[in-house]
């Protein structure tokens, strides 16, 4: 649902294409955010490492050396708490995880060329010389600050062994981050309230000592990087505003003795280990590393990537020389995470003279039904649980990454996931395919002798087309899509020509309208591969195409298709109703289960509370955090009149609004289904934030948001009959 939480200023990019056009004769490098190797995988990971699969495979499709690598995060303090809640060592319970993930992800068709961990020998050794060269560097300072302490057992709080109240936003927050709320990075003694996690008991804070990089020497830098940054458009602007004005230093120890070891021995402390955010994304450039020393340099050399070519030193000024001669570093993250990918990490790097990314794509978040993913409620899918449905992986992949654009929301919903298989894969991938083949095959042994017709070739050249400039704009959603539009035309082309209408008295025309068919069959298996691999290389097989898939090059959309082959089988299969009604019983039971517990957990401790205390709680705190009048006046609020609202289709609370204001009428998507009464909201006067930018949730452009209070979206209007269009003042 959409609720006002903060107005932001909207800020204009400033972004400009400064590189050059992929591909490049530099190899390039994809990553994804580190899995942590604290629990099981569901839909909400997935999103992130299918979606870096499928564009690491565009990439090479459209001939750019590269290679895919990441890692699992094996450090930091929610491994430690967690191994020893259960009394066990830190290392064995993170690497039981590990493996897991090593297990999982190519059961998903997701193949990283080097799949590493932070705790290896290559990651540590690579994380103290970054941290060397800082210190040579002197970009690292210390500082003294407040460290939460738990008074029980006289040990510092490092990250999430404190909890308590976001300084920012006041909700809820771990020791380093605000999980559920601003998202916001906090800095050691920020958290207000603490409590200790291990024993439950208020923290106090006292004074040490820590080590910290000092982003403040990067702040210029990090500007300009912002404005060469491709990518998304949430991961290039949402930066800036962390960097605007004093940006704070990034605290890079902790107490405690579960990570790599800060690395200047000089310092004589002990149990005093680097912060978990500068080993991870290091492993980066390590699993690259790992990939060389396997390969040879020859096939491929991290450092081409990584490392600056000439003689260029950390701390000199950033010139053209290091944009032209770099390698091509493409990240794929969740949203959670882009500060530390767009400021920390560019900073690490330039202060060890590493090259910069090239482009941050980060991407959207999982929602179940409608509601956000929330493990803690037990709604979630989870990916064991998606495998043991039998339901092929491909299929996943592609619901999953053509959902949305990259950068906006996907809901997972097994009604909505069996509609989108059975009318997109099945009912028009599959059965052009399969009907072309299948006709092509008992009336001619394979390919008739023919040419492909001009119309086909430009509809296969348009397709490529499409494919070359999504790989360059990071458009993921349509890269899944480019396969499932060009078989929608073969569907259309071989109903309008009807060629077995022709065998008997115009066979040429036959012949053609069936060659021009397979031509496009063949072109979907290799516009398709990066999203359905398996599926694609099912196809090619069943054309007899020799070679792999994978390594054909997008040229060969347009080479003829083998003269023979055999009868073809169909290549996605029904999702059946009784199959998906069992899933969602599942997932509803177990969410059931879950609320219920909960609920008796919160009687019994509540106590006698009263209920005008409990009111009280659920209150939003007030923002800290002020604007300025010029940041209101930014701000287009204008009074509107809903005049069309229809259920959004497979959508669980979304509804399509029309809504008049005054100047234009315009789209907009709202969760107020469960909420309102759909079929009376035409006529109702709303409030219209109307310089958002736009989004897509389910497939439906909103252009706008409607302001509502509150879980029940009390819809915000004026007391008079204000004229539409009207600016909100």
């Amino acid at each position: 649902m959409w609720r006002i939480v903060r107005l932001f200023t909207l800020h204009d990019p400033t972004w400009s294409m400064s590189h050059e056009q992929l591909p490049t004769d530099r190899p390039a490098v994809v990553t994804v955010g580190l899995p942590y190797a604290n629990g099981d995988l569901h839909v909400g990971h997935l999103l992130g490492y299918v979606s870096g699969d499928l564009y690491a495979r565009a990439l090479r499709r459209i001939g750019q050396q590269t290679a895919f690598v990441c890692g699992s995060d094996m450090h930091g303090t929610p491994i430690a708490v967690n191994a020893a809640q259960e009394g066990r060592d830190p290392e064995e319970f993170a690497l039981e995880y590990h493996e897991q993930y090593q297990e999982t992800f190519p059961r998903f068709n997701v193949e990283f060329d080097n799949y590493g961990h932070t705790h290896d020998e290559t990651n540590t050794e690579l994380t103290q010389e970054f941290v060397r060269t800082w210190i040579d560097e002197g970009h690292v300072i210390e500082k003294e600050i407040e460290v939460a302490w738990d008074t029980e057992t006289d040990d510092p709080l490092p990250d999430r062994y404190v909890e308590g109240t976001c300084p920012y936003c006041g909700e809820k927050a771990r020791g380093d981050e605000c999980d559920e709320g601003c998202q916001r990075h906090l800095e050691p003694g920020e958290i207000e309230n603490p409590v200790s996690v291990t024993t439950g008991n208020p923290a106090e804070y006292r004074t040490r000592e820590h080590k910290f990089l000092r982003l403040s020497d990067f702040q210029e830098y990090l500007q300009g990087f912002l404005d060469r940054l491709e990518g998304t458009e949430k991961a290039r602007n949402q930066p800036r505003e962390w960097i605007e004005g004093e940006l704070e230093d990034l605290c890079i120890t902790r107490d405690m003795d579960w990570g790599i070891d800060y690395p200047d021995e000089s310092d004589g402390r002990e149990n005093l280990v680097l912060y978990v955010w500068v080993d991870a994304p290091i492993e980066y450039v390590s699993s690259t590393k790992q990939y060389t020393e396997r390969v040879g340099a020859e096939e491929y050399d991290w450092e081409a990537v990584w490392k600056p070519a000439g003689e260029t030193r950390p701390g000199t000024e950033w010139n053209d020389e290091w944009t032209d001669t770099s390698g091509e570093i493409i990240h794929v993250i969740g949203a959670d995470i882009i500060q530390h990918h767009c400021v920390f990490w560019p900073a690490m790097l330039r202060g060890a003279g590493y090259n910069e990314p090239r482009a941050v794509v980060a991407t959207g978040f999982v929602g179940i039904n409608g509601k956000s993913l929330s493990t803690s409620r037990n709604r979630a899918i989870w990916a064991r649980e998606y495998l043991d449905t039998g339901f092929h992986p491909d299929l996943f992949r592609y619901y999953i990454t053509t959902g949305s654009g990259v950068e906006h929301d996907v809901d997972f919903s097994w009604d909505r996931f069996a509609e989108r298989v059975n009318g997109e894969l099945v009912g028009n991938l599959g059965n052009f395919c399969y009907r072309a083949l299948l006709f092509a095959s008992r009336n001619y042994g394979g390919t008739p002798a023919a040419d492909t017709s001009e119309e086909v070739h430009e509809r296969i050249a348009e397709a490529v087309e499409t494919f070359e400039e999504a790989t360059r704009t990071y458009d993921v959603r349509t890269l899944g899509e480019v396969a499932i539009r060009l078989a929608d035309f073969g569907n259309q082309y071989i109903q309008r020509n009807e060629p077995w209408n022709l065998i008997d008295d115009e066979p040429d025309a036959a012949a053609q309208v069936i060659h021009d068919c397979v031509q496009l069959t063949k072109a979907c298996a290799i516009l398709a591969q990066p999203v359905m691999p398996a599926k694609a290389a099912e196809l090619w097989a069943q054309l007899d195409e020799d070679g792999d898939v994978s390594e054909a090059t997008l040229d060969e959309v347009f080479s003829a298709p083998p003269e023979t082959f055999d009868e073809p089988t169909e290549l996605f299969a029904q999702v059946e109703d009784d199959d998906i009604e069992a899933l969602n019983e599942q997932l509803a039971e177990r969410i059931e289960t879950k609320e219920e517990a909960d609920e008796k957990a919160e009687t019994e401790e509540d106590g006698d509370e009263s209920h005008e205390a409990m009111t009280a709680q659920d209150v939003d705190p007030l923002e800290d955090e002020r604007i300025s009048f010029e940041q209101f006046q930014d701000i287009d609020m204008r009074v509107g009149e809903i005049t069309e609202a229809d259920p959004i289709e497979g959508a669980d609370e979304l509804v399509r609004l029309e809504v008049d204001i005054g100047v234009e009428t315009r789209q907009v998507v709202a969760g107020l289904k469960q909420l309102h009464n759909v079929e009376a909201l035409p006529g109702t006067r709303v409030i219209l934030l109307a310089n958002m930018q736009k989004a897509e949730l389910f497939g439906v452009e909103s252009d706008g948001m409607v302001l509502a209070a509150g879980e029940e979206a009390d819809l915000l209007t004026t007391h008079e009959d204000a004229a539409l269009g009207k600016r909100v003042r």
